[in-house]
């Protein structure tokens, strides 16, 4: 089990160094006007490639679980792939309106992000309990963790990037 984790993670930091070599191949006017969007999807799209290996690697599947679990997998990845989009289009408009930003953008992007964490959520208990009948609760389990670390990667690569909202009236109006 050591194994897999080991491998997991310099799967995930050779993943992260690659995207740290891109941004820093930007320079500094070009940081300032980053299009945000397409930095969230390249880092989503990169992740992504991955997540194939490192499940199959962490979680350990027999070949019987294999047949069994990627169907269902596949499924569930185009599912959280039309959420990721509803996000990169989120995090577009939140740059759009970064400057002009004021109480009433705020709570609407809030709350958009807010509604979009709760859909994921939302899916991924149900692919748990999918993948639970088709498995085990312990593989399905197993799934969950592996996945969950993955979106923590992938969520936190992309908040570092976007700036915190300014403070009221620096940028926008009350």
């Amino acid at each position: 089990m050591r194994r897999r984790i080991t491998f997991a993670t310099i799967v995930l930091l050779a993943a992260n160094a690659t995207l740290h070599a891109q941004s820093a191949q930007v320079g500094a006017k070009d940081a300032e006007t980053l299009n945000l969007s397409a930095y969230a999807e390249l880092l989503r799209q990169d992740v992504r490639t991955l997540k194939v290996a490192i499940i199959t690697e962490v979680v350990g599947f027999t070949e019987e679980e294999d047949r069994a679990f990627w169907p269902i997998y596949r499924e569930y990845d185009l599912e959280m792939s039309r959420l990721g989009d509803e996000r990169v289009a989120l995090i577009a408009e939140y740059a759009k309106n970064y400057a002009s930003m004021n109480d009433e953008i705020a709570d609407r992007l809030a709350a958009k992000a807010l509604e979009l964490e709760s859909r994921r959520q939302e899916l991924k208990g149900q692919v748990y309990q999918k993948v639970k009948k088709a498995l085990s609760p312990l593989t399905a389990a197993r799934f969950l963790q592996v996945e969950h670390q993955l979106l923590l990667l992938i969520d936190l690569q992309i908040a570092s990037s976007l700036p915190i909202a300014p403070p009221a009236g620096a940028g926008g109006t009350k």
